[in-house]
């Protein structure tokens, strides 16, 4: 109970997942708008390690491990979405979505500076 308690403390960053939606515009042009579907708060995780993360990391993409409280609406979230940092209005492509290794959290993999 109290590991519990512990790990929702750490939940200090504000988070919103996007969904793209196709908007028709005038004369027939289609483009793609984002849509929040999902607001949490979560706790950024700084990934190390592997080779792709250290070439990221040169290249000036930070990836980062997010943590959410498990839900429908967290563990509907796919790698077509984006995510966005509310407080820093960073927005960050979704590379990975793991729901089911620990059934109270939704872990969601990220990297900034690369379109969703």
């Amino acid at each position: 109970m109290v590991k519990a308690a512990a790990q929702t403390a750490r939940l200090t960053e504000s988070v919103a997942f996007d969904v793209p939606v196709q908007v028709s515009g005038p004369g027939g042009v289609t483009s793609t708008t984002w849509e929040q579907r999902h607001a949490c708060r979560a706790q950024f995780l700084y990934s190390t390690g592997s080779e792709v993360v250290e070439a990221a990391r040169l290249e000036g993409r930070p990836i980062f491990k997010i943590r959410v409280r498990s839900c429908a609406a967290a563990r509907s979230v796919t790698t077509d979405w984006q995510m966005r940092d509310t407080r820093r209005a960073a927005v960050y492509a979704i590379r990975e979505v793991d729901g089911i290794t620990d059934p109270a959290w939704v872990y969601v993999v990220v990297e900034g500076g690369k379109a969703p």
